[in-house]
Formats: C-alpha cells, sequence, structure tokens
C-alpha cells in the first residue's frame, strides 16, 4: 500500500524521503509543493529530479477526500461535505470576514461525548479521522478557494478544530495535522490563529500545552457540575474544578493570555442572571477578581428536533453578556454565520441525519480535481 503523503508533517515527510535514499532538504521542497502550492501530480514538482519523482509515483500519492456536496450562503461562508468512507461524512465550513478566513475543521466522523445541544453528537462515533484526513480539508478548501478567487497569496488565516468531533479524543492524529498547519513550510499559521476546542479532556490538555500549545477554546455550557452533567457528560469524568485547573496550567504555555469559554444559550436553561452570576464567581474563584485570564464567547444555539432545546432570546442573551463584561470578563457574541446551509455550529451533521441518502450521494462522489474547479 502507497503512504498519503497528505499522512506526514514535516519530520515524517523527512523521513519518508531518507528512506527513499533522498537527501532531508528533498523533503522539505515536497512539503512545499503539497501545501503551498496545492500539487497532487509530482510530474509538476519541477525541481526534484526525475529519478526522485519516478519514486515518489510508485511509493507513495496525494490524495484529497472525495467531495460529496458544496454550498455557498448568501454570507459567503461555504461549506464542503467529504466522503470518509464505509457511509461516513464529515463537513469543513470556510467562513470569511473582512479581516481573516477562518476554516472549521473536523477532526472525527461523528462525536463520542454526546452534547445535548450539538446535532453532530446525535449521530454517535464513527471512527476518528487520520491525520491526512484531517489535513486534506485544509489541503482541498485553502487550493480550491485560491483557484476561485484567483489569487496565490493566502486565503485561509485561522484555522478552529471546531468541526465534528472532539479533536483530543483523536490525539494521536491531531498533533501531526497541528504541526503541518504550524509549519512555515506548510500553511504557515501563527498559534494565535490556530484554535483546538475542547469539551475538557484534562489529560490531553495538559498533553497538548507541551506538544503543541495553540490557542485552546473549552466547551463550558454551564456554570456548576450538577447542569453541566446534563449538557455535556464528559463533566461527570472532568468536573469543573479539575477541568478549571487544566485551563490554568495550559495558560503558562498558551500563544495567548487567556482562554476562550464556550457558552451556548440555551432558553430557559443556563441563560439566566443567576447562571451569568455563578459564571463570574466559577472565574473569580480561579483567577482572582478580575478574571482577566479568560473570555466569554456566547454561542446562539441551533435548534435540532432532537435536542428538545430553543434558542435564548436576544434580549437575554445581550443582558448575559452585560452582566458577565460588567464584571470584567471579556464577553462576545458570536454572529451566527451560513445559517441557510446548516454550518452553523451544532448544525454539522447537516445530510448526514439521513444515511440513506448521503450513501446514495456517496456512492456518487468524486474528488474534483483543482484544475477543474470553476
Amino acid at each position: 500500500m502507497t503512504t498519503n503523503l497528505l499522512d506526514l508533517d514535516l519530520a515524517g515527510l523527512t523521513a519518508f524521503c531518507e528512506r527513499l535514499g533522498e537527501k532531508r532538504f528533498r523533503a522539505t521542497q515536497l512539503f512545499r509543493w503539497i501545501h503551498q502550492r496545492g500539487a497532487s501530480d509530482f510530474d509538476q514538482m519541477s525541481d526534484l529530479a526525475k529519478s526522485l519523482r519516478e519514486k515518489l509515483k510508485h511509493d507513495c500519492h496525494v490524495t484529497a477526500l472525495p467531495v460529496v456536496s458544496e454550498h455557498v450562503s448568501s454570507d459567503g461562508t461555504v461549506k464542503w461535505l467529504f466522503d470518509v468512507g464505509d457511509g461516513n461524512a464529515v463537513e469543513t465550513v470556510f467562513i470569511p470576514e473582512s479581516d481573516r478566513g477562518t476554516l472549521c475543521v473536523s477532526s472525527q466522523a461523528g462525536c463520542a461525548v454526546g452534547c445535548r445541544f450539538c446535532s453532530t453528537g446525535h449521530q454517535g462515533f464513527s471512527r476518528n479521522l487520520s491525520t491526512g484526513e484531517i489535513i486534506a480539508q485544509l489541503w482541498y478548501a485553502e487550493h480550491a478557494l485560491r483557484k476561485r478567487l484567483g489569487t496565490d497569496q493566502r486565503v485561509i488565516t485561522n484555522v478552529v478544530m471546531m468541526g465534528m468531533g472532539e479533536p483530543l479524543q483523536n490525539y494521536s492524529a491531531l498533533v501531526p495535522a497541528l504541526r503541518t498547519m504550524l509549519d512555515d513550510h506548510g500553511y504557515g499559521l501563527s498559534r494565535r490563529r490556530l484554535t483546538v476546542s475542547t469539551s475538557g479532556v484534562v489529560p490531553m490538555m495538559d498533553r497538548l500545552s507541551q506538544d503543541s500549545p495553540v490557542a485552546l477554546a473549552v466547551s463550558l455550557h454551564a456554570p456548576n457540575d450538577a447542569l453541566r452533567d446534563g449538557l455535556v457528560p464528559l463533566n461527570k469524568k472532568y468536573p469543573l474544578d479539575e477541568l478549571m485547573q487544566a485551563c490554568k496550567r495550559y495558560l503558562e504555555f498558551a500563544p495567548r493570555d487567556f482562554i476562550t469559554f464556550e457558552y451556548c444559550m440555551l432558553d430557559g436553561v443556563n441563560d439566566q442572571p443567576a447562571h451569568a452570576q455563578e459564571l463570574i464567581a466559577l472565574v473569580r474563584a480561579h483567577a482572582g477578581r478580575d478574571g482577566a485570564w479568560c473570555k466569554f464567547n456566547l454561542i446562539p444555539f441551533n435548534p435540532f428536533p432532537a435536542s428538545g432545546l430553543l434558542r435564548s432570546p436576544a434580549a437575554r442573551v445581550t443582558e448575559f453578556a452585560r452582566i458577565l463584561s460588567d464584571a470584567g470578563i471579556v464577553t462576545t457574541v458570536r454572529k451566527t454565520r451560513g445559517d441557510d446551509i446548516d454550518a452553523a455550529c451544532g448544525q454539522l451533521a447537516g445530510d448526514v441525519k439521513d444515511r440513506t441518502r448521503v450513501a446514495e450521494r456517496m456512492a456518487r462522489a468524486r474528488v474534483i480535481p483543482l484544475a477543474q474547479l470553476p
């Protein structure tokens, strides 16, 4: 079986080239061709010796994920559905802003955490993605968007591991993918612009702080253990006090001086002024009175029938944000994007809810070569 080079970070690619009898600098050349220039055809790699190109054709390949569908929102958000085999699909979402372009990347097919408010979790868990399948989402999106926009400049400036799955439960594949994203010979992202979101896998948070300390976002969603146990089942294993301590440990190595807490606003569940006051007390208990070690991102809930939950009214979200802000905690309200294509956070299940229909579409799926993109 030949090797998909998207599975290898630069260190892995260097070792691969050495096994082929090639010098180390060839790996850097090859890495740049693949990730910076989007090349998958070894014959395009004109500064590589013909003998090396022949070896590469025999021993490896650069293969993206088959594209099942692409949807473009009225606000410019783009969502791709990728086939990862055996009837499974993952989604990747590009969110354009005036000052950045953010790609939301999946790490698993489905999710085992089962947060009550997340439609992805209601699919159940299928499997972890490989490093190559994680990187393939960025590889395809970056070079497809460049071609569409007619530019050779970087389009994706930020990556958030906030798509389908719990990234820290796929740690062995995640870290090499992060290293490829960060590598100056790859995508050249800064650690501040690469964010891993977790529901609170405490031991892996500690490992990440040592192996690849990028920006961290924690799915909090509740101010006390009793409520969080029902919303985020992982809390029963790693309760809030343990999670808060892990966040503070992570800050010693993080590229930013704060942890972001994601908080999905659920009507009548976690959105009352008393909940905001509990959050203030929770933050102050671990950081003193100013709460400057973290910030909150309040997320409007995107309802789906199986959840039995509703979105908090806008006025209540505004009041909740005001209470936190008045206590000196930096608080933002996430702007909803891509609602017309089910691209917003918690809606990433999309067509996967209908397994039969997706399976039929996957049978017709194919990899769309970048050269054939409109």
